[in-house]
């Protein structure tokens, strides 16, 4: 059965930005593949950026970690959010590092080691400004504290301590300046403790490439493994990120229409003119956002072409004008600058819908169908 759209991941893409990220950084790298790998696909990623000198990947949830033992991948792997009542004993046994934040997760994990009768692998996370997850200046010490007792108890090894950056992406945010010195003051109180974690981790993406202070012995690399720049760029920006993905579709109905004409919902298009409209089956339901409508742009006929009207759940129109356009014509929803036309770029799409590439990538549903391949880039 063929699907309605694919989305087609360049993994040569993801490789080349492991190894273009690594040249600036100097450190290790995570490839972050929450989320099945931003919309990608978690263990096709994970394959390519390990290849390409990735030590490390990170996960959200202990169900992504597991899932990624199950396809085969042993790699070390950081799991960094979870209910405090859960089981960890699986994570010990599969080897997967527990990101801790509260004592009360601690405790748990402590609890599934000794259950299992092996130690588990923590790292600990200290919130240093983006008052998310990670623990509070007040509860740090408690939480070092508990881990030191369970590392001389032989029950939990602190592989790690890290943290999260708060604006990164924003040259010269005197955020970053401040929380580099609130996670230098909190290594210094675990290590005051007597912990000695060998892996000390801040960078994100952007910190990555552009804030040295922030690197220490890995970096994070989340949005830019998967081409997007963190900086806003529509497409490779100064770093030469090579973007992995292509959302594509064909036109499955064009009817030729007076002017006066409304289109979808409402409706919120009128035509002006007589003009032809060619109908997509991709729909919010499958990753194009309705906030995007009025704006939003594809690739048909060798040229851009507007969507009209609401998007709705499964399919939105083209408006194409005059031209000769048939059914079965290929449609580019967005694709990397690199591909030889002007196609969109999934920048533009989040520019238009008023979020991040993250969303948009991250929204791509289930219907679309993904196509890995290794594809590499023209010289």
């Amino acid at each position: 059965m063929t699907a309605l759209a694919e989305a087609v991941v360049d993994l040569d893409a993801v490789a080349g930005n492991v190894r273009t990220i690594a040249a600036v950084a100097g450190t290790e790298l995570m490839a972050v593949v929450k989320a099945d790998g931003f919309g990608h696909g978690a263990p096709m990623v994970a394959r390519a950026a390990l290849g390409a000198g990735a030590g490390w990947l990170g996960v959200t949830s202990a169900a992504e970690a597991l899932s990624l033992r199950s396809a085969g991948i042993a790699a070390p792997t950081l799991s960094w959010l979870h209910h405090p009542d859960e089981d960890f004993r699986a994570l010990v046994a599969a080897d997967v590092d527990v990101g801790v934040s509260t004592t009360t997760h601690l405790h748990a994990v402590a609890d599934a080691a000794h259950r299992l009768g092996v130690p588990a692998t923590v790292q600990l996370k200290v919130d240093t400004g983006l008052s998310r997850n990670g623990a509070g200046e007040y509860d740090w010490p408690e939480l070092v504290g508990w881990a030191r007792k369970y590392e001389r108890d032989g029950g939990v090894r602190v592989r790690g301590v890290w943290s999260h950056l708060v604006d990164a992406d924003v040259p010269g945010s005197p955020a970053l300046a401040r929380q580099v010195v609130a996670f230098e003051e909190a290594l210094r109180l675990a290590r005051r403790a007597g912990l000695d974690p060998d892996l000390v981790h801040l960078a994100n993406s952007a910190a990555a490439l552009r804030a040295p202070a922030t690197r220490f012995d890995l970096c994070r690399i989340g949005v830019a493994l998967y081409g997007v720049d963190p900086f806003g760029a529509t497409g490779p920006g100064e770093f030469g990120l090579r973007g992995a993905m292509t959302l594509r579709s064909s036109v499955v109905n064009v009817k030729r229409v007076p002017a006066g004409t409304g289109v979808s919902y409402g409706p919120e298009y009128v035509t002006g003119i007589p003009t032809t409209l060619a109908l997509l089956p991709l729909g919010f339901a499958d990753g194009l956002p309705r906030a995007a409508q009025g704006r939003a742009e594809v690739w048909l006929a060798g040229r851009r072409c507007p969507i009209v009207g609401r998007i709705a759940m499964d399919q939105c129109v083209v408006d194409v004008g005059d031209l000769p356009v048939s059914v079965g014509d290929p449609v580019v929803v967005f694709a990397p600058d690199r591909e030889g036309h002007a196609a969109p770029t999934v920048a533009e799409w989040a520019r238009w819908a008023g979020t991040n590439p993250h969303e948009i990538l991250t929204g791509i549903g289930a219907r679309v169908a993904r196509v890995h391949r290794y594809e590499k880039a023209e010289s």
